[in-house]
């Protein structure tokens, strides 16, 4: 890497004051310091700990994210051939290469939409570039349905870029999850994109590749969650086969495209876990609140068929682990406070599993817990810091 560094030394007068790339200084100081540890000093009021900064933390978060969506990227072209009637006839290969195809121009939108106006307002403000988007740009295409258009992906992406973000003051200032806030825009503009039971699977080919679904302007398939709305047992994109567990586990079904896939969630939450990037409090509690509150729902109202799901099977459906593992632990939205992580986590779980049970028009739950725990968050810690200080008083009143 010797050699890149010296081209980048080389050229970096180009792009500063006065150079004739001046006007580009922000995308160069972006790309520069994605590929090397910054190698400036800090004047004073700060503690450096290590080499590790925000740009190498989000870059392990995306790195934890791409198990999610490679397995998401099979499942779409699983499904595919599962509607279209084909599966048994069709390679693994295919259907990934099928999945990579839908997903790839995703990717590409929301990447160039979102750092685009990261790069312009970096530029107008004449700041560095700021790096959340890095893991932002990979979510939002991760929780949309696969029929999801481009068009609205990208404006989905720079309003919560803009209105999410920018307008709070950047990365590390916005007081709620980007890319939840990307998904919600679709669901409240426009809900036939990303909610009900046409766009959950593939039924056209691209560049060749997938296969044309018979009927389909006539064919439907619903989520897991809205067949047990319905009170119908939890199938696929073929109605007549019933999910098993592994199904489930693996993420064989209907669903956004990487949020399916529990076994490959909990490669990435290790990841986190590991790398001391996510907080296992937040995580252990999401769980923990989903799975006591889903009992709860399922001793007290028997007549309701999603209280009656098992509670594990909660867990396991929609977006919950996700959610839980990369949504719910995001450093800037979450509680900062010890005791706080455990109430917020506590309050995403029952908040999913509530909306799931008495909102039979939303069966999923996830985000909007989420995004209800984002606003809440400081007031956790709020609460928290002054009762530590009221007991500290106490304490030390006792003592006098």
């Amino acid at each position: 890497m010797k050699f890149l560094r010296n081209y980048l030394n080389k050229v970096k007068p180009s792009f500063e004051e006065g150079g004739k790339l001046h006007a580009f200084r922000s995308l160069f100081d972006g790309f520069e310091t994605f590929l090397f540890v910054p190698n400036d000093t800090s004047k004073s009021g700060v503690n450096i700990h290590d080499a590790i900064d925000s740009k190498r933390i989000m870059s392990i978060v995306v790195i934890s994210l791409v198990p999610a969506l490679l397995l998401g990227m099979y499942n779409i072209g699983l499904q595919n051939a599962i509607a279209a009637g084909v599966a048994d006839s069709t390679s693994w290969f295919s259907m990934f290469l099928f999945g990579l195809a839908v997903t790839l121009p995703k990717i590409v939108v929301s990447y160039a939409v979102g750092l685009g106006i990261e790069f312009t307002v970096a530029q107008w403000k004449n700041e560095e570039i700021h790096e959340g988007f890095l893991v932002s740009g990979i979510l939002i295409p991760m929780i949309v349905p696969v029929g999801c258009p481009l068009w609205i992906l990208a404006l989905a992406t720079a309003f919560a870029v803009i209105f999410a973000k920018e307008v709070f003051g950047g990365t590390g200032m916005n007081i709620v999850n980007v890319a939840l806030v990307a998904r919600a825009f679709i669901f409240f503009a426009y809900p036939s994109v990303i909610s009900g039971d046409a766009v959950w699977v593939a039924t056209e080919p691209v560049f060749g590749l997938g296969a044309a679904v018979e009927n389909v302007d006539a064919y439907t398939c619903a989520t897991a969650l809205q067949h047990a709305v319905n009170g119908a047992p939890l199938a696929g994109a073929a109605p007549d086969v019933v999910l098993s567990t592994q199904d489930m586990l693996f993420g064989f079904m209907p669903g956004s495209i990487g949020e399916t896939s529990v076994v490959a969630i909990a490669i990435g939450a290790v990841i986190l876990l590991w790398t001391g990037v996510a907080s296992w409090r937040i995580m252990f509690s999401v769980f923990a609140g989903g799975i006591l509150m889903a009992m709860l729902f399922g001793y007290t109202m028997p007549e309701n068929p999603v209280a009656q799901i098992p509670a594990w099977q909660h867990l396991i459906l929609g977006g919950f682990c996700f959610g839980a593992v990369f949504m719910a632990t995001d450093p800037v939205t979450s509680a900062r406070t010890e005791t706080g992580k455990y109430i917020y986590g506590l309050g995403i779980g029952a908040m999913a599993i509530i909306i799931r049970v008495l909102n039979p028009g939303y069966p999923e739950g996830m985000m909007l817990a989420i995004l209800l725990m984002n606003v809440t968050a400081p007031f956790i810690d709020y609460c928290v810091v002054q009762s530590n200080i009221s007991n500290r008083a106490k304490r030390l009143t006792k003592k006098k």
